[in-house]
């Protein structure tokens, strides 16, 4: 590992610290915590897609695999969640329950270019 792949694993972390305090900021305000939730879903979409573009410059491929897939899929509903209050609550939770999936299914699923060929 070089000094520079130190660096962009401390971005990282770093970067998933802030993206989970922003998603418990998130969740406390649509559980109805004095909080503003589309500044907290800006949070969650800004931290979101710093690390996702970590990711495709580290690995382009990540794009075309389904855990790629899933984090693009992810940005549009939180995209989504910060332009339409009324549906936040449910999108909250679908987002929440697809993350748990699409980061803890087996690599194998993860991994699986869906397009595009390429190999594993």
């Amino acid at each position: 590992m070089t000094l520079f792949d130190g660096w962009l694993r401390w971005i990282n972390v770093i970067l998933r610290g802030l993206h989970l305090c922003a998603v418990i900021l998130l969740g406390a305000a649509l559980l109805g915590a004095p909080r503003a939730s589309m500044e907290a879903a800006f949070a969650v979409a800004a931290t979101g897609f710093a690390m996702f573009a970590l990711d495709i410059w580290r690995k382009p491929q990540h794009l075309r695999e389904a855990s790629g897939i899933a984090v693009l899929f992810k940005l549009v509903l939180v995209a989504w969640m910060a332009a339409d209050a009324a549906m936040q609550p449910i999108l909250f939770w679908l987002i929440v329950a697809g993350s748990a999936v699409s980061a803890h299914a087996p690599a194998r699923f993860r991994h699986t270019i869906l397009f595009g060929r390429g190999s594993h």
